[in-house]
């Protein structure tokens, strides 16, 4: 007869490894978090903690450009972060990834559709209106209609 499965939240409270990695991985999403905050702008959104070793944390960015603004500003995270979460912070890490955007969610393709209402609501405004521009919204209520039909 074989085993029960065991509940995932007991084997990562058992003995061995599982139990610190878990813990490691907990922490570096909190540090994550963290320092997303701390930071201003869209570099936020080009960064992710990949460490914290010997009181050193590191911190991954897609591009050099986005490593230069994030030394940037570290002197002013390093403070925030001892102050605050950190204490035994000794320095601040940044690396280049380039590989990094691969594990990004990707945001589904735009699918540019017109509704049928849409498009006649273009139609009429495009009957009322003269020159280029009227030209050109005659041609998008019309390719409106194209693209339902096929």
């Amino acid at each position: 007869m074989k085993k029960p499965p065991q509940d995932l939240s007991q084997l990562l409270h058992q003995q061995g490894q599982l139990p610190s990695l878990a813990e490691k991985a907990e922490l570096l999403l909190h540090l994550d978090h963290y320092v997303k905050q701390v930071m201003t702008g869209p570099v936020t959104e080009q960064l992710k903690v990949a460490n914290f070793r010997q009181g050193v944390l590191v911190i991954e960015t897609t591009t050099s450009a986005w490593a230069a603004r994030i030394n940037f500003q570290k002197p002013k995270m390093l403070q925030q972060l001892r102050a605050e979460t950190l204490p035994m912070l000794s320095a601040i890490e940044v690396k280049v990834n380039p590989g990094l955007n691969l594990y990004e969610t990707k945001s589904k393709p735009a699918h540019n559709q017109i509704s049928e209402t849409a498009a006649a609501h273009i139609q009429a405004l495009a009957d009322h209106t003269e020159g280029s521009l009227g030209v050109k919204l005659k041609r998008l209520a019309a390719l409106a209609s194209r693209s339902r039909q096929s």
